[in-house]
């Protein structure tokens, strides 16, 4: 199981996230995890999702159920598809996308983003990082991100922020 510490600028509280990936076949896997918000004293995240991987592709489709503390219970699909823009493989240009629609199927949530994600391995020694830069396309906004092994920090041009920390 993979756990992390996370805080963001949006919420102001600690939450502690919890994921666990559990194998169908070679390429397929149910996805389920989960926070718990310190601050409020409850959960505030559940999901549970099957994704199945197209590893010839370098793509991954993902269907399942999405509950939150605000929007209730959600149905969402996603996919990811990334090309390499190197021959080693440290630089891929990515593209996904997300939509979620409510229970009753009348309201959806689409996402969707373009990325050049940069890894370095062994940045320094026993530290890899990678560098990605960003642009939402439905809400319009460019985002970054840097990745350490152990933590990652994210934020936006909206000012959006936040920071996790595996465990």
């Amino acid at each position: 199981m993979e756990t992390s510490l996370r805080f963001g600028g949006d919420s102001k509280t600690l939450r502690i996230h919890a994921k666990e990936k559990l194998p169908i076949d070679p390429k397929t896997h149910l996805e389920v995890h989960g926070e718990f918000d310190i601050g409020v004293g409850a959960p505030s995240y559940f999901c549970a999702a099957i994704r199945h991987s197209y590893h010839d592709l370098s793509a991954s489709l993902g269907i399942g159920l999405h509950y939150d503390k605000h929007e209730k219970l959600r149905y969402s699909v996603q996919g990811k598809k990334a090309f390499a823009a190197s021959s080693d493989g440290s630089l891929n240009f990515n593209i996904k996308g997300r939509c979620d629609v409510d229970k009753e199927l009348r309201e959806k949530k689409s996402r969707g983003a373009a990325e050049l994600s940069w890894s370095v391995l062994n940045f320094q020694e026993d530290q890899d990082v990678r560098f990605k830069l960003g642009y939402e396309l439905f809400d319009k906004v460019p985002y970054f991100q840097i990745r350490e092994s152990n933590w990652t920090f994210n934020a936006d041009a909206n000012g959006r922020w936040n920071f996790r920390y595996l465990l």
